[in-house]
Order: structure tokens, then C-alpha cells, then sequence
């Protein structure tokens, strides 16, 4: 059976909605619409944030490899997502901070956004979207609320009445009437402690950096607006997945699901509803409001590559918590760097094309290992056991070396470690002149051709190259690099 045919006749996801394990099937048969919930432009994403971006995109690898065409649409939240959920605007907070615009801070942090995901070999989304670049398309959600009923006006700004649907926070299972406005929440004008902003008024005589006009007067959409008219715009009135931090699920999903299906009337608005947990420093979640956070930068300062951070991330499964600290990165880091100097083994021993890697039909032993590693992807994404998997078959007499090179980049497609890559540019550096002489040497070892084989291994040392032999296996190498 292809592996494109397995996962899809096999994979479950953890649907938030349901709250169980779901086989996926999607609204239109081959493909899938995905959408997840993007950084807030007004400062660097940290690695906390990291890990949600990192569970979409092995979830996306994973649809792929299923052979499901993906539509895969994100947002840049730069404007609108305020401060304690009611406070100041944070892209504005981010521009006094810095003594720069909005505009300039969204397009700094933007770009710093970019250049991380690309070291953590995120796959790009087919779509990215800024807030500021719809906001047409929000103040048109807004008033079809407005014409179904479901907004109302105060001072600053235009809200949604959750009282006026029955099912509202369904997502996060909320006791609506065991809410009351207690002291932390000022409840203003609004008629209900759920209600939520749908458009903010700016203050009476202030000009703002970002600001609009609107039906309804001069001012900047609320947060969860942008979400659900950009969704929308590219996946339709209903798509099949959502994905997003647990911190999302009690308001921010919970208000993208009231206004949508109070726009369209349609339900579900999202089929799955997929939700990871937090990256804990310490005892508390990584987060910018408590100030233990750690971006890719201070990582790489500390020896951390970015593809150990990614590793670590597929140690745990998405839904439970993942405590980072010096430990964890270490062992991490430790980690990674033994699978990827075992491949560098591998491929050297073999010389296996990377370009071309083999396909040739597996043993049994092999094929196998195949279905273990995609049973584990297919059970909600259980990386972990994934990646047992994966040290249980390197160590595996029983696998050629050839079906475990193979083996390890096709299971690369949906890790993204970015192995294959990193193996060419190792031997690249290694002449092609050596590189024959190794496979010669080879020949005479399998051979026993004794006498020729350390022939060759003086020439290639000559050359300032030295062979490792490991067992049975061997590393190839330039005199001093100890790698």
C-alpha cells in the first residue's frame, strides 16, 4: 500500500470540538483547507511561539505526505490585539517602546519572523495574510453582523452580543451563566461579560498611527475579526482545519466561531479544531507578559542549533506540555547531532544520490519500520513514538544501511530536520576524487582484499582525509574535523 494511502485511510486528529480522536476526512475529497493563527508583529516571536508554528507545520507535512493538496493560509496580527484583551493597542505599545511607527515595528518584527521560521525549515504558507492589508474585508464582516442582528453600538466602539447565540462558547465549553463581571473586568457599556469588540473607535481628537474609516466612525477592527474575514477570503465559509495555541481556545477561537457562523449561519464553521499546548521555562509558560522568554538568537548563543530546538519539539506530543530548560536544550542539541553525523555515516558508507534516494522495494524488516513510523504520525501526530521508531531502526542489523538512508529521508519529509540537506553540504566539501577512492576502498574491504584496501586508505590520508572505521560502518572525514 502507498504511504499517501495509508495515512489517508488511517489518520485521527484530536478535534478541541469534540474533544476526541477523529479520523480526518475533509470537506472536499484530496484537499485541505488549514489555517493557523500567526505572531503579533509588535516584538520578536520567542521560542514558546516557535512551537506552534512547528506542530501546523508537521501537521501540513503530514497532510502532504498524504498526498491532500493543502491550502495553508496564516495571519500577521498588525493591529488590533490589545493589552490584557482590553487595554492599549500592542503595536502601538511596541512603537512607543522603540520611538519608531506601528507601520515600522510590524515590518521589523515581520521580517525577524520570516528569517526565524526559514532556520527552523518551516514551510512557508501558501498564503500570508497582514490585518492591515483586509481591512475592507473586516469592516464587510462587520456589517453583516450588523444586518443579522448581532452588534451593538457603545462609546468606543461596535460589539457582538453573545447572548444572541445559544450555542457561544462551545469551543471551550464555557458556563455562560455562571460568568459574572467580577473586578478585574470592567464591564463598561457592554451588555454581556462575553461580548467582544468588533470595531474600536479612535479617542476623541487622537490621531493614531493605524486608524481607518469605517460606517461607524473613524478607527482600527478588534482582534478576532481579522481571523475569520481572512479565513474566509481564502478557504471559504466552512474549511477543515484550525490551528492554534490552548491560550486561544476560551476567547479568541471561541469569538472567531461566534462571528463567522453569526455572518454565514453555517456550521461548523471548522470541522477540526487542533490545539497544542504551552513550552514551559521553568515552571511557567514561555511568555513575553512574564518575561522568561528566549528567542532563536540567545538559543544559538548558547550552542543550540535551530533544527535541535525543532527536535526537541517533536520529543513530546503536541498536546502535553514541553518544560524547556538548559537540560532539555543540551539533550536536544546532543541528540540531534548523533542522528545527523549516524546519517553522515550512513550515506557515506553507502553512497546513496541524495538527489536520487533509492526506491527500490524494502525487505521486510524495512517496510516494517515504514509502517510504524506513519501508524505513529496517523495517531494524532505522536512524534515521539515517531521518533523511536526511527533509533530503533538505525540500530537494526536487520536494515541494509541503504534501506535506513532511504528510510530516513523519506521520514525527513515530515520531521523537516532538514537532513538531506545538511548531508550534501557535508560532502561537498569532501572532493570527488577522495569520494571515489573511498568507494574503491570499499570494494576491496568487501573483498578482503586487505593489502589494496589499506593501499587506498594511504592515498586518501595523503590527500589530508582520514577513514574511521566503526563496526561495520565507517566515517569519512578531513584530517582534524572532528564532527
Amino acid at each position: 500500500m502507498k504511504i499517501s494511502t495509508y495515512l489517508k485511510e488511517h489518520l485521527e486528529l484530536h478535534n478541541t470540538l469534540s474533544r476526541v480522536q477523529e479520523k480526518f476526512v475533509p470537506i472536499v475529497r484530496n484537499k485541505v483547507g488549514l489555517y493557523t493563527c500567526g505572531p503579533t508583529v509588535y516584538s520578536r516571536a520567542h521560542i514558546g511561539n516557535f512551537r506552534a508554528y512547528l506542530f501546523a507545520d508537521t501537521l501540513k507535512r503530514t497532510l502532504l505526505k498524504a498526498g491532500y493538496q493543502v491550502t495553508h493560509v496564516m495571519n500577521i496580527t498588525d493591529v488590533g490585539e490589545l493589552a490584557g484583551g482590553d487595554g492599549e493597542d500592542k503595536m502601538l505599545l511596541g512603537a512607543k517602546k522603540e520611538n519608531i511607527t506601528a507601520w515600522e515595528v510590524a515590518k521589523k518584527y515581520t521580517k525577524l519572523f520570516v528569517q526565524d521560521r526559514e532556520s527552523l525549515h518551516i514551510l512557508p504558507s501558501t498564503i500570508t495574510c497582514n490585518a492591515t492589508d483586509h481591512i475592507k474585508e473586516q469592516i464587510a464582516l462587520v456589517k453583516k453582523l450588523e444586518t443579522n442582528g448581532y452588534t451593538y453600538k457603545t462609546d468606543d466602539g461596535i460589539y457582538f452580543d453573545t447572548s444572541k447565540l445559544s450555542d457561544y462558547g462551545k469551543l471551550a465549553k464555557l458556563d455562560i451563566k455562571g460568568l459574572e463581571a467580577g473586578s478585574r473586568v470592567e464591564m463598561g457599556q457592554k451588555k454581556n461579560k462575553t461580548d467582544f469588540a468588533l470595531w474600536k473607535f479612535s479617542a476623541p481628537g487622537e490621531t493614531r498611527d493605524m486608524e481607518w474609516a469605517s460606517p461607524w466612525g473613524k478607527g482600527f477592527p478588534g482582534w478576532h475579526i481579522e481571523c475569520s474575514a481572512m479565513s474566509m477570503k481564502y478557504l471559504g465559509e466552512q474549511f477543515d482545519i484550525h490551528t492554534g495555541g490552548i491560550d486561544h481556545i476560551p476567547v479568541h477561537h471561541t469569538n472567531e466561531i461566534a462571528q463567522t457562523e453569526g455572518a454565514t449561519g453555517k456550521k461548523p464553521f471548522v470541522r477540526y479544531w487542533m490545539h497544542l499546548n504551552f513550552l514551559n521555562f521553568g515552571e511557567e509558560k514561555m511568555s513575553k507578559s512574564i518575561g522568561n522568554i528566549k528567542d532563536l538568537d540567545e538559543l544559538s548563543a548558547d550552542g543550540i542549533e535551530p533544527m535541535a530546538f525543532r527536535y526537541l519539539c517533536l520529543t513530546a506530543k503536541y498536546r502535553q506540555s514541553l518544560t524547556a530548560n538548559n537540560d532539555a536544550f543540551t539533550s536536544a542539541q546532543v541528540s540531534f547531532s548523533k542522528l545527523r553525523s549516524k546519517i553522515h555515516e550512513l550515506f557515506t558508507q553507502t553512497g546513496i544520490d541524495l538527489q536520487k534516494p533509492n526506491t527500490a522495494i524494502y525487505s521486510d524488516a524495512a517496510t516494517d519500520y515504514v509502517y510504524q513510523y506513519y501508524s505513529a504520525l496517523a495517531n494524532d501526530l505522536n512524534t515521539p513514538i515517531a521518533l523511536a521508531v526511527i533509533w530503533t531502526m538505525i540500530k537494526d542489523a536487520n536494515v541494509s544501511d541503504q534501506e535506513k538512508v532511504s528510510l530516513l529521508l523519506d521520514f525527513d519529509d515530515t520531521l523537516g530536520l532538514n537532513i538531506q540537506d545538511f548531508v550534501i553540504l557535508k560532502e561537498s566539501k569532501i572532493p570527488k576524487s577522495v569520494l571515489d577512492l573511498v568507494k574503491q576502498r570499499q570494494e576491496y574491504k568487501q573483498t578482503k582484499q586487505w593489502d589494496k584496501s589499506d593501499e587506498i586508505r594511504h592515498k586518501i590520508e595523503a590527500l589530508g582525509y582520514e577513514i574511521l572505521d566503526k563496526n561495520n560502518s565507517f566515517i569519512v572525514r578531513k584530517k582534524g574535523d572532528l564532527s
